[in-house]
């Protein structure tokens, strides 16, 4: 995480994941589960936002957890899903969350937060996170969105 140093500025968070040589099966498999857990979580507020309805932050949650729970993995995804991001780095609006609280806070235009779901096992864990800044009309991430699985050497 980073911020430029203007006053105002607010935080850029965000998480990769890597494998140093070729990834085995296993952790290809986990990291695609993660990549679309994120990507349903993110296209279920652009959804809300386009039809212009209402959303809450679990259910944010619930779009990321409910993927993963599918898939076997829901006891290795042990955190919220996201939370609000402002001038702190964790800020004062609705946090992507249905495990630690139930936050039925609204994500309003001009909120930024992050997205951020993880599989955690015994020998390894994948975590992809994204902002995504919402406006009156649309709701997008704000950088780029890692697709594939890094090869570090």
């Amino acid at each position: 995480m980073a911020k430029l140093d203007q006053p105002d500025s607010v935080y850029y968070d965000i998480t990769w994941t890597g494998f140093c040589g070729d990834a085995p099966p296993r952790v290809r498999e986990v990291f695609e589960i993660v990549r679309e857990a994120r990507d349903q979580a993110i296209e279920r507020v652009s959804k809300a936002v386009r039809e212009k309805r209402e959303i809450r932050g679990y259910e944010v949650d619930d779009a990321a957890r409910n993927y993963i729970r599918e898939r076997g993995f829901g006891d290795r995804f042990v955190h919220r899903t996201g939370h609000s991001i402002g001038g702190e780095v964790h800020g004062t609006g609705a946090n992507m969350d249905n495990l630690e609280t139930h936050d039925e806070r609204r994500i309003l235009p001009g909120a930024l937060f992050s997205i951020e779901p993880g599989i955690y096992l015994e020998d390894f864990g994948v975590r992809l996170e994204v902002d995504v800044f919402v406006t009156a009309n649309s709701a997008s991430t704000t950088g780029i969105v890692q697709r594939e699985l890094v090869r570090i050497g």
